[in-house]
């Protein structure tokens, strides 16, 4: 199984069943009616280090669509960070509820007094509806907590330097050159990160096309970067060279992709495939697939780089690896005959596998 499909609860399957069979170490139910928070934290794996992942703030339609995402959300974050060779596990956290309100404190202070309980298994970050001021309150509470004003900050910069090296490898190894010069990349979502990416592929002499549900946003990159604006439901057909998503997830599945009329994806949107089969489809379709977590993984590098006392050059630096990944991605997805997809959870497992087995040379006791 891969990280692409999530095994989705049926009357027969118990819940510690479905835990066990996706491979999580813990999942936390947090509650404070005082402060108005309901939360889940998901830890999938501590074998590379402290589970690492943001917090994201969203108003899930059900509990269950909750744990469902905090589920996958963490798994994605252990095959992130494996593959991107930092010494990571992997978690997420989500905070139930409308992101738009203005009385954040308490909510992300309750929020910080979990993860502080969870005596550093687990290190959070933003994510979608959080922002750096509310690491802030989090901060608070618990020194479990990356991504603060002042420090890392916001990690669109290194994201999207990441997504641009991932887009030049995938050029490189569907045309033979990285370079972009006269390319078009259909960019969906003119966010933090689709901003920043739209200015490397404008500075490369790419072509672009967006489109973004927020009107002001896809003006502004048209102002900026000479781009055609498109509304949202059209980016999926226009004919261009690479389509970059970077808005939510699931957006590859069985009503885009006979739309689609490129040669490669690869964008900073997470979870990209709504199923694994649509990474098969790509495959059978002639379009190479730059692996989401693969591509996007500046934005963990950013959050590593505070933790690891890295100035923003160095953060930089390690979000270039991502072109040479990208590369042996595909190299492995050649040699084993798989989708690119597999190739991807291949790598992150091989890397989980080795140091999984390495032995421990010093006391476990007194020193705990």
């Amino acid at each position: 199984m891969t990280i692409a499909e999530i095994p989705r609860p049926s009357a027969t399957q118990g819940f510690f069943d479905r835990i066990a069979e996706m491979g999580h170490e813990q999942l936390v139910v947090c509650s404070d009616p005082s402060a108005g928070y309901r939360g889940l934290i998901a830890i999938h794996s501590t074998t590379l280090g402290p589970a690492l992942g943001g917090t994201r703030f969203w108003n899930y339609a059900t509990d269950e669509e909750a744990i469902t995402d905090v589920l996958r959300l963490a798994r994605g974050m252990t095959y992130k960070n494996a593959v991107a060779g930092l010494n990571l596990g992997g978690g997420k956290s989500v905070i139930i509820g409308d992101n738009k309100t203005t009385n954040r404190e308490m909510i992300f202070r309750a929020h910080g007094r979990f993860v502080e309980g969870l005596g550093g298994r687990y290190v959070t970050a933003e994510d979608v509806g959080t922002t750096p001021s509310d690491m802030d309150f989090v901060h608070m509470e618990t020194d479990y907590v990356a991504g603060l004003a002042g420090k890392s900050g916001d990690p669109s910069p290194v994201t999207a330097r990441g997504v641009f090296r991932a887009i030049q490898a995938s050029a490189k190894y569907r045309w033979g050159s990285d370079s972009l010069e006269g390319k078009t990349v259909a960019i969906q979502g003119c966010g933090h990160v689709g901003y920043h990416l739209a200015k490397h592929l404008h500075e490369a002499g790419a072509k672009l096309v967006v489109t973004d549900i927020d009107a002001e946003r896809v003006k502004q990159v048209v102002n900026d970067f000479g781009a055609r604006g498109v509304e949202p439901g059209e980016i999926y057909g226009v004919k261009a060279d690479i389509f970059a998503p970077c808005a939510l997830g699931a957006v590859i599945n069985d009503k885009t992709i006979p739309q689609l009329k490129v040669e490669i994806v690869a964008g900073a949107a997470n979870n990209q495939l709504l199923e694994e089969r649509h990474g098969d489809a790509l495959e059978e379709k002639g379009i190479l697939y730059a692996p989401d977590y693969v591509a996007n993984a500046g934005g963990v590098i950013n959050v590593y780089s505070e933790l690891a006392g890295w100035d923003s050059a160095r953060a930089l630096r390690k979000a270039d690896e991502i072109y040479a990944t990208t590369l042996g991605v595909f190299e492995i997805a050649k040699a084993d005959g798989v989708p690119t997809y597999e190739a991807a959870d291949r790598l992150a497992e091989r890397r989980l596998k080795a140091v999984a087995s390495l032995v421990k040379t010093w006391p476990q006791w007194p020193n705990r």
